[in-house]
């Protein structure tokens, strides 16, 4: 699939990976970015962008990306501004770390991770992400059938690719009952909607990325960087978020990668 002169979302774009992914695609010639974000900050970073690409390639839409109108809200100004959006990361995340059950060794008593935390978890990494994924298919479905188009077929171009942000802590981490859960999550619901979403042409893949250098992962402190990340990753440090935006311009640029990317930087956890 194409990437210049396209249509994208991206969510979390005000910072980490989404905000390296929306100018690695500005770079590559992308016609129109929204970027989706809670950050106050999100207006500058798109002003930076354009900035460097020479032209108004990126558009700031602040708000909750679980909020349904909000979502069809931006959906409906990128396609009356800038056409169908044939590109979504959904890239929006949060943690709400602790262990799954604690015991206060002063009481005797456990305390199992608070199912508020959980929901919030949910509704942000997973549910979130497969709503702005069904909704760009849904458009373009419709985009499709106004042209009198039904069933895609091979020798049309691809209609458009969703690619979802994973984690290697799909795999199980210590600590992260909710975020593991919810990214694992993801991998299912790629697998399903890719088999659905074929019929309009688009397609959907799921990158892991390892521990990257972003806000999220530089809250755990260096201490606990430096103790408990990179001793079991092969490159022996952090992630750049421009690699990762790389390797999702990979994944929607060459049709013939489905399914998981892992970009883990060789990250092993520890036996312990």
């Amino acid at each position: 699939m194409e990437i210049k002169d396209k249509v994208a979302v991206i969510t979390g774009a005000g910072s980490g990976i989404g905000c390296a992914l929306a100018t690695e695609l500005a770079g590559r010639g992308m016609k129109a970015i929204g970027l989706i974000d809670l950050s106050d900050g999100l207006a500058e970073v798109c002003a930076k962008i354009n900035k460097e690409t020479g032209r108004a390639v990126a558009h700031p839409f602040k708000g909750n990306t679980t909020d349904v109108e909000f979502r069809k809200q931006v959906f409906d100004a990128m396609e009356s501004q800038h056409g169908t959006v044939t590109i979504c990361v959904p890239a929006a995340g949060i943690t709400r770390d602790d262990l799954a059950v604690r015991v206060d060794k002063a009481t005797g008593k456990a305390r199992v991770y608070p199912v508020e935390n959980f929901r919030l978890v949910l509704e942000v990494n997973l549910v979130a992400p497969v709503y702005w994924a069904m909704e760009m298919v849904a458009r373009i479905a419709e985009d499709r059938l106004r042209k009198g188009l039904k069933r895609w077929t091979p020798s049309e171009r691809i209609q458009g690719t969703v690619v979802f942000i994973g984690s290697i802590s799909s795999q199980g981490n210590k600590g992260q009952i909710s975020y593991a859960s919810t990214k694992a999550g993801l991998e299912g619901a790629a697998a399903t909607l890719t088999k659905e979403a074929i019929f309009h042409g688009v397609r959907c893949g799921v990158i892991h990325p390892g521990f990257t250098d972003t806000p999220m992962v530089r809250a755990l402190g260096a201490e606990y960087i430096e103790r408990n990340i990179l001793p079991f990753t092969q490159l022996g440090r952090l992630i750049r978020t421009e690699e990762i935006a790389d390797a999702i311009c990979f994944m929607i640029s060459n049709s013939a990668v489905s399914g998981e990317l892992w970009a883990d930087a060789g990250w092993h956890p520890s036996p312990a």
